[in-house]
């Protein structure tokens, strides 16, 4: 099927394009932007009033599947992807098996294949079994698909052997994600170590624990003259520190996530499992600094660190309830209420973050509207409020704090390959 959109509002970045124009999608590709376009045999889409931008792509996201099914599986996280407005969505490897071996993603790949909603890039493992022992076989993991590479949900704690990971990632062509703690300083804390922490009775997790493992992993990729990528910023000293080693030319990126920049550490007076995270909800100093960093380009895109966790999980005592937060569904709104609409940042840059960057940093397609590029396309209306309830999450697991929040920015149509998978902001079945 082929479609025209027609007196959107198109905004692509990565061409220097925002005007209002038609968009043809003929065979599964972009055929032509311009104003006034004629197509025979094109279902036309009226998207006037709707943005027209390059999909949204996660390079962060917990699919679970193989080996954790009851809390998402590829079929379930994608159809929430595509309701977020993602077309690309980069899986990290802490299935149960890893993805640490050719025969692993293979036969994640046969799934992705048969159940994706979207395109799906595997995460392969930096080390076996994500213990941080042993290097996988880096050619054999980039020679069966795989996208970049890390142990995500685990730092990989011996310095040499992450030197290793980067010189060898380096060598051939992947990108390295860093899961930056350390475990000694984290210890057994559950929440942000502060006033806060010491009033609820909570153990803490310091702001060191994160920021003293960047500044290891800065000095690493310094000494091999590497690469790396950090995962879930948080903390006003790894800005700090982030800001300085890109000052000094090294090829350093990193991501922060929709709750690291909305939410306090005042969250956890609620005792509520849904606001318990690794890295966790900071002080509001440290929210402010995230929001900074994406304002000046010391941190380089948003990515929602997506991790389902069933009702059992996290309707328990606080000590006890398991890390994470759903977010595919409410990252864009959360992202342009919090960032766009208080002035900090445009909405052209606010698309760079979410779609342009993710796709350079890891080598992907997609980020563009450009003729001949992949259909992979988001229309948004940006004027639309809604109320983000428990009935309409699409994903298998329900443990977000955002449930019953009013947001501003909706997604309403997704195409990804030029298929119309989110139509009227519901997703094809």
């Amino acid at each position: 099927m082929n479609y025209l959109i027609k007196n959107a509002r198109v905004i692509d970045p990565k061409n220097n394009l925002d005007e209002i124009c038609d968009l043809l999608i003929e065979n599964g590709k972009i055929a032509q932007v311009a104003k006034n376009i004629k197509s025979s045999g094109a279902e036309v889409i009226d998207a006037k009033g709707l943005i027209c931008a390059p999909g949204l792509i996660d390079t962060h996201v917990h699919l679970r599947e193989p080996g954790y099914e009851g809390k998402e599986t590829i079929l379930s996280g994608t159809r929430s992807a595509a309701k977020g407005g993602f077309t690309t969505v980069c899986m990290m490897p802490n299935t149960n098996p890893a993805m640490d071996s050719a025969q692993h993603i293979k036969a994640a790949v046969d799934i992705i294949k048969n159940d994706a909603s979207v395109n799906v890039k595997i995460i392969g493992a930096l080390t076996a079994g994500r213990k941080g022992k042993e290097l996988t076989d880096f050619a054999a993991l980039k020679k069966a698909g795989i996208a970049a590479l890390s142990d995500d949900g685990s730092p990989v704690e011996d310095g040499a052997v992450m030197q290793a990971a980067l010189q060898e990632a380096f060598k051939a062509g992947l990108p390295v994600t860093s899961h930056a703690e350390d475990l000694k300083l984290s210890g057994k804390g559950v929440m942000n170590e502060g006033f806060i922490s010491s009033k609820l009775g909570l153990a803490g997790i310091s702001n060191e624990s994160e920021s003293k493992a960047v500044e290891r992993e800065i000095a690493l990729v310094k000494e091999t003259k590497t690469a790396l990528h950090f995962s879930h910023i948080s903390t006003k000293e790894s800005c700090k520190a982030i800001r300085k080693a890109k000052k000094e030319g090294l090829q350093i990126t990193a991501e922060a996530t929709p709750h690291h920049f909305t939410l306090t550490e005042s969250e956890c007076e609620s005792f509520s499992g849904n606001v318990k995270m690794n890295p966790p909800l900071r002080a509001a100093a440290d929210v402010e600094a995230i929001k900074l960093a994406l304002q000046d380009g010391t941190l380089d895109n948003i990515a929602t660190d997506h991790a389902p966790h069933a009702p059992h999980e996290k309707e328990v005592e606080f000590d006890y309830a398991l890390f994470g937060i759903i977010g595919l569904e409410t990252a864009f709104a959360l992202a342009y209420e919090t960032l766009v609409e208080s002035g900090l940042i445009t909405l052209k840059k606010l698309i760079e973050l979410m779609s342009v960057n993710p796709a350079k940093i890891f080598k992907l397609e997609g980020g563009t509207l450009k003729p001949g590029a992949r259909a992979d396309i988001a229309l948004i209306d940006l004027k639309k409020e809604w109320v983000y309830t428990q009935e309409e999450i699409l994903s298998s697991s329900r443990n977000t704090p955002y449930i019953g929040r009013r947001l501003k920015g909706r997604v309403e149509h997704v195409f990804v390959s030029g298929r119309h998978v989110l139509k009227d902001g519901r997703v094809n079945e």
